[in-house]
């Protein structure tokens, strides 16, 4: 009965399978390799463009501080929602990584931006006044860190807006899959039609070993030479990168990263139909993918954790269960005895 997080959830068999091919011979350091190649043909698929550079991690928190320390500058900030992972998560790496950029923090129900609160920001950047800290990045999160999701028409909108006044947009999209599943939208869609301008696609969360995908979409292309050296710089070019291509090869082949992340979008409502039964829980937030957020009345978060399970308390009065790919019915149905 483990809840927890995705990221406590193995990898799927066809990673470690895609891994062990790719274990044989000798191939070009730092993405020049064959396998490497072969995902630049994939995501010309799932996103539907030739028109995109790209770059591999092995965590989302390395992704997010060097696809916003292209677009941020020292003496720049970063719009986010005040419960982002990279307020909340990141131990200040997006500040580190740009060199001293701030994160300007805006509000919003379930760690979505308020569109209000995001327009009153927007009208308030004057970046000839010497005083300010000027935004020059937006920052969306999907799903966000509650669980909800931006529809594509929102990302749209919101993009819309932020561009409108200059500034780039940037989607941590660490569980982009479970929100595509949700919304219907297609990869296309919810990122560079809507105006995002660059991606940093996790893909560990929905079942690979470690393997986060940056995607400079159009124009934010010419930020390509300085992401790879903020790689270089950081440690973030790994020298065998068939390593990381090869995860994300079998996570797009035949849609097993949107499969995976449909399988734990519908056991985790299992899960919240099986939670809300109990007399005095509530859902804190109607779950759009694979996390339950959920207020337990007082003695039945302990009565779960001496059962065995695992989840986490969260801010707002409420706890956090997260399902993966391999979440099994039999730790719901466990939960389910464990309530009585």
């Amino acid at each position: 009965m483990n809840f927890s997080s995705d990221t406590s959830a193995p990898a799927h068999p066809n990673i470690l399978a895609a891994m062990a091919r790719v274990n044989s011979g000798t191939e070009p350091s730092y993405g020049a390799d064959s396998v490497t190649r072969r995902v630049r043909l994939q995501l010309e698929r799932v996103f539907e463009t030739e028109d995109f550079d790209f770059w591999m991690t092995a965590s989302g928190t390395a992704s997010n501080a060097l696809a916003l320390s292209c677009f941020c500058p020292p003496t720049g900030s970063i719009l986010c929602h005040e419960e982002a992972h990279i307020e909340r998560d990141e131990r200040g790496a997006p500040e580190f990584f740009s060199g001293g950029g701030k994160l300007s923090l805006l509000t919003g129900k379930g760690a979505k931006i308020d569109e209000g609160a995001l327009r009153e920001a927007l009208a308030r950047i004057q970046p000839g006044f010497v005083h300010e800290t000027p935004a020059t990045v937006l920052s969306l999160t999907n799903l966000s860190e509650c669980g909800l999701a931006y529809s594509a028409d929102e990302i749209h909108r919101y993009a819309a807006l932020a561009h409108g006044r200059g500034l780039a947009v940037h989607l941590d999209g660490a569980r982009l899959a479970n929100a595509l599943v949700k919304t219907g939208a297609t990869p296309a869609e919810m990122t560079w039609k809507a105006g995002v301008n660059v991606l940093t696609l996790g893909l560990t969360k929905t079942g690979a070993m470690g393997c986060e995908i940056i995607i400079l979409f159009g124009k934010a292309r010419e930020k390509w030479g300085e992401l790879q050296a903020r790689a270089k710089r950081s440690g973030h070019m790994p020298p065998k990168m068939r390593f990381l291509a090869a995860q994300a090869e079998a996570m797009f082949d035949g849609g097993l990263w949107l499969d995976l992340a449909g399988r734990a979008n519908a056991k985790a409502t299992r899960l919240a139909a099986a939670l809300i039964a109990q007399p005095g829980v509530h859902l804190a937030y109607k779950p759009d993918g694979n996390e339950v957020f959920v207020r337990l009345p007082d003695g039945l978060a302990e009565r779960l954790s001496a059962a065995g399970a695992v989840f986490y308390p969260w801010p707002g009065d409420c706890h956090r269960f997260v399902c993966s790919w391999a979440t099994r019915d039999e730790e719901i149905a466990a939960v389910e005895t464990a309530m009585g």
